[in-house]
């Protein structure tokens, strides 16, 4: 019978414990790096495990370690997700500049740059809310200062990497789970830090298309699914002012998919799924991207499967993008059921009206229920995981309107 999969987008609450730890380690010389010592080794794989029978509890069975090995400072830091990168791997340095150093003007057509995170199209329109000291729209800190590429990019995570998939594999074998993910940042996403050494903008994301290669290839050959999170591809739309032209953002777009499928290239496919998402903050999101500019490049993607928003006010009604998109034979989407933007609790009646929208279009067996983005840093423990158990209980209940066998991953 054909089964529907539920999976979440990887980031998950830390536990307090946790936090804690990670907020009491000191960096190394270079500032970025984070001394691990035996004791914190020993908090994290048991804080691993213990939330692997929490999901499995929850009914999950394909199972993530909630990002658990990138470090969260705080309980409003969602930055790890891709922070965490800038401590395994070799060639930067932090010089005090911003993100994006580039001028933000363009000086002729095709001429698309980015430009920094307060200039970005969606702040600038709603600067009043996202400045407001009573009611601020964003409550949140990176995990690190945002370093620049300084000289040639190596990875220097193996260590960390290993730990995290020994503790994924534990959690795994102890529970009896199906499945397991861990999530990776993309040649895209981690190419936007300030470029002090390559020659261009093209050669410095094909520079970390290699060095995180090494991340993909490691987490498949254990078996596990690697989620590759690319919010780069929708979000840089609101991140280039004035407002390009959508062939000339297409263009600067391609560049990225190009470097991603050169970075994934000889991968199991089904081993591999792309996490797309409009960066996700909590804000109005008035500029961002329509989903049907960008799905066809998407699909370029060499992945196995596309994780996307779909549960959120601003993003819900694309579903209907898959009347008229075609999903390539044996793909699969993964579209966000339960939102990460809201308190509010998703009535599993409601998480079952969603899933049935996109598998009546595309079939069930090709739709993976998920969350928008990670819950981690975003939302309180005990709402993430009531908006879990929400998730699976709406995947059962569609599979029974469906007439499908569910599986909860």
């Amino acid at each position: 019978m054909t089964r529907i999969d539920v999976t979440h987008a990887g980031s998950l609450p830390r536990t307090p414990e946790l936090i804690a730890a990670n907020a009491a380690r000191t960096f190394a010389d270079d500032g970025l790096t984070l001394q691990r010592t035996p004791e914190f080794e020993t908090l994290l794989a048991d804080a691993v495990a213990d939330l692997v029978r929490r999901q499995r509890d929850l009914g999950i069975t394909i199972v993530g370690d909630g990002e658990y090995g990138k470090a969260m400072s705080s309980s409003l830091d969602y930055a790890a997700w891709w922070t965490y990168v800038f401590q395994r791997v070799e060639g930067l340095e932090i010089t005090g500049e911003d993100i994006f150093t580039e001028p933000p003007q363009r000086s002729a057509p095709g001429d698309v740059r980015l430009t920094s995170f307060p200039d970005r199209r969606d702040w600038v329109r709603f600067a009043d809310a996202y400045l407001d000291p009573e009611h601020p729209v964003l409550e949140q800190s990176p995990a690190t200062a945002f370093p620049a590429t300084t000289g040639p990019l190596r990875y220097t995570g193996q260590e960390a990497l290993a730990t995290d998939i020994a503790n994924l594999r534990r959690g795994v074998a102890s529970t009896g789970a199906e499945q397991g993910f861990l999530t990776a940042l993309s040649p895209g996403s981690a190419a936007r830090i300030a470029n002090r050494h390559y020659a261009s903008e093209e050669e410095h994301i094909w520079a970390w298309a290699e060095v995180l290669r090494e991340e993909y290839t490691a987490i498949t050959q254990a078996g596990f699914i690697v989620q590759i999170d690319d919010p780069s591809l929708a979000e840089n739309w609101d991140q280039i002012s004035p407002e390009p032209s959508l062939e000339d953002y297409l263009a600067f777009t391609r560049i990225r998919v190009e470097a991603l499928n050169h970075a994934i290239r000889g991968l199991p496919e089904e081993l591999v799924r792309l996490h797309l998402c409009w960066g996700s903050w909590h804000g109005p999101h008035t500029t961002d991207i329509p989903f049907a500019d960008i799905a066809e490049l998407v699909l370029e993607v060499n992945a196995g499967s596309y994780s996307f928003e779909a549960a959120n006010a601003r993003h819900e009604h694309e579903w209907r993008v898959w009347e008229h998109v075609e999903l390539p034979a044996h793909k699969r989407i993964a579209p966000g059921v339960v939102g990460h933007a809201t308190n509010v609790v998703e009535h599993p009646e409601l998480v079952a009206d969603r899933i049935e929208r996109f598998a009546r279009i595309v079939g069930p067996e090709r739709v993976i229920a998920s969350t928008d983005c990670g819950l981690g840093g975003r939302i309180h423990p005990s709402i993430a995981a009531a908006k879990l158990e929400s998730l699976g209980q709406g995947a059962r209940l569609a599979e029974q309107r469906l007439g499908a066998a569910v599986t909860i991953v």
